[in-house]
């Protein structure tokens, strides 16, 4: 793992662990090993997004798929990434409603 990863990770620890601790030396100590502040923000966004959907899946009791499932897609995931072609249109008469 090269410095500005393992600097970054430190970094996004920190801030899920013990956000108390963290500071602008933190930051600062990032920076130093060459990552960009576009880069440490982006880092940040997926660390805060990954931590409130946790957060809300363990509330709710969401299932979690075996490992296998996990790979069973990993290929197509690397190839294609995540983002979906076309959004559902919530219009759609074939896109249920929540009447909870």
């Amino acid at each position: 793992m090269d410095e500005k990863l393992r600097a970054t990770l430190g970094f996004i620890e920190k801030l899920t662990l013990r956000p108390d601790e963290l500071d602008r030396e933190d930051a600062d100590a990032v920076r130093a090993t060459g990552v960009r502040d576009e880069a440490l923000v982006d880092a940040i966004h997926v660390a805060a997004l990954f931590n409130m959907i946790v957060r809300m899946a363990d509330s709710l009791a969401f299932e979690v798929p075996p490992y296998e499932s996990f790979l069973g897609r990993a290929e197509g995931m690397l190839a294609e990434g995540y983002a979906l072609d076309v959004l559902p249109d919530p219009a759609d008469p074939g896109v249920e409603e929540d009447t909870e």
